[in-house]
């Protein structure tokens, strides 16, 4: 499955099936997160066959039901922390979707994760991971008019952009994103107060950089 279909068939999943995820899919999974956090300085984990942490009051308020499995998006302290946890979270979310698996960005409904965390390291989010009960459905989204300049004489590369960070996932569905070009240059900025908004742009601009293609354009 491409990474460009993947971002269309991937919806938020919060009940999963009691289905392991196998080892070949684990190894796959494994070293795609080795692969980012040596490219990103990130130190993300995978945590299998860990019930507890989405066992719980929260939790189940927030409708998550037979989690096994997450992903801890843990890094360095910084400026950069949370919109790299977005990019790069976004990265294995959507590695885990071809690789037949669902998942949820998950800020408050759930308790502590077993990740190891270094000094000098946070842990900014969780995504639950799994083979959903559903394959979850869309979501309502705003039009291209409302969270960017574009116009109907901008070059392809941008309407096809702009396409895929309507797709993005963000908090509460919130869309706090605004897209601007001048030239080859692209600026998204998030507007307004709202919850993992420095989340929500780093998990844009991925998606931005996938419809677009990282050739065409420079992030100003």
């Amino acid at each position: 499955m491409p990474i460009s279909q993947a971002m269309r068939d991937r919806h938020s999943v919060r009940q999963y099936l009691d289905k392991p995820i196998p080892e070949n899919i684990r190894q796959a999974l494994d070293s795609y997160v080795i692969s980012i956090n040596a490219a990103g300085g990130m130190h993300i984990q995978l945590i299998y066959d860990e019930p507890a942490c989405y066992n719980t009051r929260m939790a189940h308020y927030g409708h998550f039901e037979n989690v096994r499995n997450y992903i801890a998006l843990v890094g360095p302290k910084g400026s950069e922390l949370e919109e790299k946890a977005g990019y790069y979270g976004e990265m294995i979310v959507l590695k885990a979707q071809e690789l037949g698996l669902n998942t949820c960005w998950t800020a408050l409904s759930r308790g502590k994760s077993r990740s190891v965390i270094l000094p000098g390291e946070k842990e900014v989010i969780l995504i639950s991971l799994g083979y959903g009960a559903t394959q979850g459905s869309a979501r309502k989204s705003k039009r291209a008019a409302q969270i960017s300049d574009y116009a109907p004489d901008a070059p392809d590369w941008y309407r096809e952009g702009i396409e895929a960070a309507l797709l993005a996932p963000t908090a509460i569905n919130q869309q706090k994103f605004r897209i601007s070009r001048q030239g080859n240059k692209v600026a998204i900025k998030t507007s307004g107060i709202g919850p993992c908004l420095k989340i929500d742009l780093g998990i844009v601009k991925f998606h931005f950089e996938i419809g677009a293609g990282k050739d065409n354009f420079e992030w100003a």
